[in-house]
């Protein structure tokens, strides 16, 4: 991650979208936890975004197999697949200020066609796990909060790989809208599978 003379963070998504605008890439990878405004940003300028599971491991996978060369996590994990096969933090910045002293341009200007939407990550720690989609509640509010925010919005859920836990992770227009449809899917998951 980098910060920008306005103290704007530029996260693992920005610098994909800004290397990505500048290479042009036909798709970048990136993992589910990417911000929805990254797709659209990729989108608007006639690029696909092909999303993998959490973790670098699995981008770099995808990236080899589509035989792409950016790809990357929010986190500010980014591969630069010409050069390296793990994200590299002084790497990444070497290439987002070589595109920033190409274009003339600063950070914060490189970083304007991404549009950040507000995102949420609940937890939700259960009793007992069940494959979500044999969880009809929890499939009813999920369907609801996709119906209710359509394109401009995103769900998520997945189980930790580590400890009993539901990750519930929404994006969408607003903040306090997010907030609320999180706490919707963790309610219905809480439950379903007995909050612990």
């Amino acid at each position: 991650m980098m910060a920008a003379p306005t103290g704007r963070i530029i996260d693992g998504d920005h610098c994909l979208l800004i290397h990505a605008l500048r290479t042009r890439p036909r798709a970048v990878v990136a993992t589910q936890m990417s911000n929805l405004g990254l797709e659209l940003g990729l989108q608007a300028a006639g690029m696909e975004l092909i999303r993998t599971a959490v973790g670098d491991r699995y981008v770099l996978e995808r990236m080899v197999a589509e035989d792409l060369p950016l790809g990357g996590e929010q986190s500010g994990h980014v591969i630069f697949r010409d050069y390296s096969t793990t994200g590299d933090g002084l790497l990444t910045s070497l290439r987002i200020l070589e595109t920033a002293a190409g274009a003339g341009a600063t950070l914060d200007e490189l970083a304007e066609p991404m549009t950040v939407y507000p995102q949420v990550l609940v937890n939700v720690r259960f009793r007992e796990k069940r494959p979500l989609e044999q969880l009809p509640g929890v499939q009813s509010a999920i369907r609801a909060v996709e119906a209710e925010f359509g394109a401009g919005g995103r769900v998520f859920v997945r189980f930790s790989g580590t400890e009993p836990l539901a990750r519930v992770m929404v994006e969408g227009p607003t903040q306090e809208r997010v907030e609320s449809a999180a706490r919707r899917i963790a309610a219905a998951i809480a439950a379903e599978l007995g909050e612990r």
